[in-house]
C-alpha cells in the first residue's frame, strides 16, 4: 500500500490509528489508519456505504469513537475537554442537501443563528454575512426560507454557515450529491477561493463524483471500510494505467468485486423516426404566479434512452409528472404512445414504470414479496404472476437474495430490485429519477447494461434524469433545461460541437451561463471570496454556559414555533378545545335521571310517594311501568336508570304503623352512578316516611329525639362538578400539552439531521435544552392565562384565593411539564415515539395517581408513593385550594416545595440523558 498521508507537509491536522466502527453487525470501518496534513484538500472517494461518512463524523467529533484513536489538532477527539477546545476550529457540513440548515428560517436568519453560536457580535455578524452572501450569490435571497432554495443554493448556504467562524479544518461530506453541474462548479470555485484566502485551512471531502475528485490534492480510495490506495490523482491514474478516476477506482477494487465487469457499450438505436413514444407540445405548468415549466416541446422515439439534465428546480420532475398524467398541465398537450395524456386514464399510466431515487420498496417484505405485491398492484393476471416474478428474478440477478429483506441488500443489488419492481408489469416507458446516485462504478455499469438491453431488445423507452455526465454521454439524446425552458435537445456529441466544448459538462455549464446572461469569467468573479479576516479579539465565551448561545436557540425555536401552523394550532387552540370538552364532559353530577314506577297499590299514599320523588331535581319521571316485562325491556334499552315498585298494601301498612318496603331496580352498567342513585333513593325514602309520621302525629318530641345531624358542604355547597373539575383540568392540560409539544423539539432535529449542530458547535447541552424549553414555557403560560379566563368567565368558577400564588405555581409546573417533554425527546428517536411517551408519562400518572379523581391519601402502597412524588398531585392541591378554598401562598407552601424540587430533577435528567455525540 502507498503512503497513507500527503507528502511534503509538516503539520499534521488529523492522525487516525487503528479505528474500527460498526452499526450492529455491519462493519463500517475496519482497522483504519490515516494521517492528514495541514493546508491540503483531501478527497475520500468511493460509493455509498464504504465508511466515508462514518469517518468524517468521527473526525469532527459528531460520532462517538468505538475503538482506535483519532487525534485532531494534536489532541484526542474522544476527550470531552479537547473536543470542546478545538470545536470552534472545525466546520462540519454533513451529507444531505441543507442537512445542517433550518428550513423555516430564512437565509439571513440561518446565518445569524450560526454567527451567534460562535460568539460574534452584531457588527461582526453583519460584516461576515454580507461578505459570504455576496461571494456565493445568495445576497438577493436573504429573506427566502432555506427550505425553498434549490439544492445548489442550499449547499452554498450550508457552506456559508460552516465558514461563519473561520475554521482551520473544513469537513465536507458529499457536498455536491444531487446538485447540478453548474452548482457543483460554482461550489468548488467558491471553495478554491476560500483556500486561496486561507492557505493554512485543511479541507477533507467525501465524494462519489470521480470527475470533481480530479482537482483534489490527495485522494483516499475506500471500499468496505478500508483503504484501497492513497495518492495524488495523477499517481492513482499512473498506478492503474487508466485514463479516468472512475476506471482507476474499478481497477483498484479487489478481484472478487470486479469479476465479470465490462465497459458499457450502447448499440446504436435502430428505429423508425416516426414511431413516437412520447410527444410534448407547448407544455406549461403554473403554480399561482410561478411558471415551473414554460412551453416545453419535444418528441421521444420508442426504445430511445432520453436523458434529462438541468439545474435543480428547473422543472424536470414537473415535466415528467405531466408526461405521465400525474399532474395536469396548465397549457399544452402531451401524448403517450399516440394517446393524449389524461390524469384519469389509468390504462395509459399502467404502461409506465417509475423508479425513484429513494427506491420505493417495502422494507418489511422480502425481494420475492415486493415483486409479487407490485405485480398485483399493476393488475398482472393472477395466473401469470409466478412466472412473471421468476422472470424478473432471473433477468435482474436476484435469485441468491430472493428471500432477503431490501434493507439487508447491498446498494447495487437494491438498485436492481427497484428496477425489477418497476419492470414487473412490463411497461413500455420507464422513468428513472437519478437511479444510480451513491452506487459504486461496477454496479452502475451493470445497471446501464440492463438499461441498454431493455432499450434495444425490448424496445422500452427510457426517460432518465441524472447529474453524472458519463451517464448522460450514454443517452441517445439529452434535453437541457433551465428555469422551466428547454435550452437544447440533441445527441451528446452534437451538443458538445455546438458549444465548442471538450466535455459534456463544460457544454452544459456553457448553456446555463448563456441562459443566465453571464460569461465564464463573470461566473468566476461571482464565486470569488472577498472577506476580510477578523483582526479583533474573539468574543469571550463562557466555558460552561453562554447566555448568548442559549438566547440564540430561544430565538430560533420561537421563530420555528411561530411558523409551524400545526404546532401553533395545537398549542393555542388545543387547550381551549380540551378544556371545553373535559370541563363539561367529565362530570360526577348524578341528576336528570329517568325513572318510572310500577304502582301495585294505587292508593293516595303511593300517589304522595311518587309526587315527592318527581319534585326532586335529580329525577325525571317517565310513563308508569305496566309489568316486569316492560320494566326489563326499558332498563335493558337504557330508557330508565331507576325502576321503583310500590307493593300492594303500601298505604294500609303505612297507616297501621307497619314497616313498609319499596322495591328499587338500578341500571348497574355504571356502578358508581348506581351507588349514588341508591343513596339518593334511600335518603328520600327515609325522609318521606318521617314526614308522613309527623303529619299523622305519630312522632312527638321525645320519640323524635333531641339530636339531629344537619349536613353542610364547604367550598362547593351545591356539590356540583364544574367547581371541582375545572381547577383539576387546568393542571392536567398544563402538564400534557406542553410536554407533548416540547417532546417534538429535540426529536425533530434528530429526524431532520440538524441535531448535528449540537454535536459540532460550541453550544452545550444545557444551553441547547434551555433554549429549546423557554419558548414552550412562555407558550404554556399564555395557555394558562387563557384557561383561567375561561374558568372565571365561561364556567363561572371564580378564583377565590391568591391569583399570584396560582400563577407562580403554574410557572413552576410549566417548567416541569416542558422538562418532561424534553426528557421524552432526549431518549427517543422519532416524533411519534416522543409524543406517545410524553402523553403516557403525563396523562396516566396524573389521572390515576395524581389525585384528579380520587385523593392520593386513599391510594395504597406504590400507587400512593407515585402520587406523593408526582408533581401533578401538588399542582392539583394548589389549583383547587386557590380556586375553591380561597387559600394563599402561606397556606400552600408545603405543596410548593415538591414542585420546586421537581424542576432541577427533571430538567437535569433530560440534559444528562441527551447525548452530545451520535453513538
Amino acid at each position: 500500500m502507498s503512503d497513507q498521508h500527503p507528502r511534503d507537509q509538516t503539520e499534521q491536522v488529523v492522525r487516525i490509528a487503528g479505528i474500527s466502527h460498526h452499526y450492529g453487525k455491519t462493519q463500517a470501518l475496519d482497522d483504519f489508519t490515516l494521517t492528514i496534513s495541514a493546508g491540503q484538500m483531501i478527497g475520500l472517494i468511493g460509493p455509498d456505504g464504504v465508511g466515508k461518512s462514518s469517518l468524517l463524523a468521527l473526525i469532527s467529533g459528531a460520532r462517538a469513537l468505538q475503538t482506535g484513536r483519532i487525534e485532531v489538532f494534536g489532541g484526542d477527539i474522544s476527550d470531552h475537554t479537547h473536543r470542546n477546545a478545538v470545536c470552534p476550529r472545525i466546520a462540519y457540513m454533513p451529507q444531505g442537501l441543507g442537512k445542517n440548515l433550518y428550513p423555516t428560517l430564512s437565509v439571513e436568519e440561518n446565518l445569524q443563528f450560526f454567527g451567534r453560536l460562535f460568539g460574534h457580535d452584531a457588527l461582526e455578524r453583519r460584516r461576515r454575512i454580507d461578505g459570504l452572501t455576496r461571494s456565493t450569490g445568495l445576497d438577493p435571497f436573504l429573506s427566502r426560507p432555506a427550505g425553498k432554495l434549490s439544492g445548489g443554493m442550499k449547499q452554498k448556504l450550508g457552506l456559508c454557515c460552516a465558514l461563519i467562524h473561520d475554521p482551520d479544518l473544513l469537513i465536507l461530506d458529499e457536498p455536491t450529491t444531487g446538485v447540478d453541474p453548474l452548482a457543483r462548479s460554482q461550489f468548488w470555485d467558491l471553495v478554491a477561493s476560500i483556500r486561496h484566502q486561507r492557505p493554512h485551512m485543511s479541507v477533507i471531502v467525501a465524494t462519489a463524483y470521480m470527475d470533481e475528485a480530479q482537482g483534489f490534492d490527495w485522494l483516499v480510495a475506500m471500499d468496505d471500510g478500508a483503504i484501497l490506495a492513497t495518492g495524488t490523482p495523477a499517481e492513482l491514474l499512473e498506478r492503474t494505467g487508466q485514463g479516468t478516476l472512475e476506471t482507476a477506482f474499478v481497477a483498484l477494487l479487489p478481484e472478487e468485486r470486479k469479476r465479470g465487469h465490462e465497459p458499457v457499450t450502447i448499440p446504436p438505436l435502430e428505429n423508425d423516426d416516426q414511431d413516437i413514444a412520447i410527444e410534448a407540445s407547448e407544455l406549461t405548468m403554473r403554480f399561482g404566479d410561478f411558471v415551473a415549466v414554460d412551453h416545453v416541446s419535444f418528441r421521444i422515439r420508442r426504445g430511445e434512452i432520453f436523458g434529462f439534465l438541468g439545474s435543480n428546480g428547473c422543472g424536470k420532475s414537473t415535466t415528467m409528472k405531466m408526461l405521465t398524467g400525474l399532474l395536469a398541465a396548465s397549457e399544452g398537450e402531451a401524448w403517450l404512445f399516440g394517446r393524449k395524456v389524461d390524469a384519469n386514464d389509468i390504462a395509459t399510466r399502467q404502461r409506465v414504470g417509475y423508479m425513484s431515487q429513494a427506491f420505493s420498496l417495502y422494507s418489511e417484505l422480502t425481494v420475492l414479496q415486493n415483486l409479487e405485491l407490485h405485480a398485483r398492484l399493476f393488475h398482472v393476471p393472477k395466473d401469470e404472476i409466478p412466472q412473471r416474478v421468476e422472470e424478473m428474478i432471473e433477468r435482474f440477478g436476484l435469485a441468491s437474495v430472493r428471500d432477503d429483506l431490501p434493507e439487508k441488500l447491498p446498494l447495487g443489488v437494491r438498485q436492481r430490485l427497484s428496477l425489477a419492481v418497476a419492470m414487473v408489469h412490463k411497461p413500455e416507458l420507464l422513468i428513472l429519477d437519478e437511479p444510480t446516485s451513491g452506487v459504486d462504478p461496477v454496479a452502475r455499469d451493470s445497471f446501464w447494461r440492463l438499461l441498454a438491453e431493455l432499450s434495444r431488445r425490448d424496445r422500452v423507452t427510457i426517460f432518465i434524469s441524472t447529474h453524472f455526465m458519463n451517464e448522460a454521454e450514454r443517452c441517445d439524446r439529452i434535453s437541457m433545461m433551465h428555469a422551466g425552458q428547454v435550452l437544447d435537445s440533441d445527441a451528446p456529441d452534437k451538443l458538445r460541437e455546438k458549444r465548442g466544448a471538450s466535455t459534456l459538462e463544460e457544454a452544459f455549464i456553457g448553456y446555463l451561463l448563456e441562459a443566465a446572461g453571464k460569461s465564464a469569467d463573470e461566473q468566476h468573479e461571482d464565486t470569488s471570496m472577498h472577506i476580510e479576516s477578523d483582526s479583533s479579539e474573539p468574543v469571550k465565551r463562557g466555558r460552561f454556559f453562554s447566555l448568548q448561545r442559549m438566547v440564540s436557540y430561544v430565538w430560533r425555536e420561537a421563530l420555528e414555533l411561530q411558523r409551524d401552523p400545526v404546532r401553533g394550532t395545537l398549542a393555542l387552540v388545543g387547550s381551549i378545545i380540551l378544556l371545553l370538552v373535559m370541563g363539561y364532559g367529565i362530570s360526577t353530577d348524578v341528576d336528570n335521571l329517568h325513572y318510572a314506577v310500577l304502582d301495585r297499590d294505587q292508593s293516595s299514599a303511593s300517589a304522595r310517594y311518587q309526587l315527592d320523588i318527581s319534585g326532586s331535581r335529580y329525577f325525571i319521571e317517565q310513563p308508569p311501568i305496566t309489568d316486569y316485562e316492560d320494566m326489563d325491556r326499558r332498563l335493558r334499552s337504557g330508557d330508565l336508570a331507576l325502576a321503583l315498585e310500590i307493593p300492594a298494601g303500601f298505604g294500609r301498612d303505612l297507616t297501621r304503623g307497619r314497616d313498609v318496603a319499596i322495591g328499587a331496580w338500578f341500571d348497574g352498567a355504571m356502578p358508581q352512578r348506581a351507588e349514588t342513585v341508591q343513596g339518593y333513593i334511600q335518603g328520600m325514602h327515609q325522609h318521606w316516611l318521617a314526614e308522613q309520621l309527623r303529619m299523622q302525629g305519630g312522632l312527638d318530641s321525645n320519640s323524635a329525639g333531641n339530636v339531629s345531624i344537619e349536613n353542610r358542604f364547604r367550598y362547593n355547597p351545591d356539590v356540583e362538578s364544574l367547581p371541582s373539575m375545572v381547577p383539576a383540568v387546568i393542571p392536567l392540560l398544563l402538564l400534557m400539552l406542553p410536554a407533548m409539544l416540547t417532546a417534538l423539539a429535540v426529536v425533530r432535529e434528530k429526524e431532520m439531521g440538524s441535531i448535528i449542530n449540537l454535536y459540532v458547535t460550541p453550544v452545550t447541552r444545557s444551553e441547547f435544552m434551555l433554549g429549546k424549553q423557554l419558548p414552550y414555557v412562555a407558550l404554556a403560560m399564555m395557555n394558562f392565562a387563557v384557561m383561567v379566563g375561561m374558568a372565571v368567565f365561561l364556567f363561572d368558577v371564580p378564583v377565590k384565593g391568591s391569583l399570584l400564588t396560582l400563577t407562580l405555581a403554574a410557572l413552576l409546573f410549566c417548567i416541569t411539564a416542558t422538562g418532561m417533554g424534553l426528557l421524552a425527546s432526549a431518549i427517543t428517536r422519532s416524533q411519534i415515539a416522543a409524543m406517545f411517551l410524553a402523553m403516557v408519562g403525563t396523562l396516566i400518572p396524573a389521572v390515576t395517581f395524581g389525585g384528579m379523581i380520587d385523593p392520593v391519601s386513599s391510594l395504597e402502597g406504590i400507587g400512593q408513593l407515585i402520587g406523593q412524588i408526582f408533581p401533578a398531585s401538588h399542582m392539583f392541591t394548589i389549583s383547587r385550594g386557590v380556586f375553591n378554598k380561597g387559600l394563599n401562598f402561606s397556606d400552600l407552601v408545603g405543596s410548593f416545595w415538591p414542585l420546586l424540587l421537581s424542576v432541577p430533577v427533571i430538567l437535569g435528567s433530560s440534559i444528562v440523558l441527551l447525548s452530545r455525540q451520535e453513538s
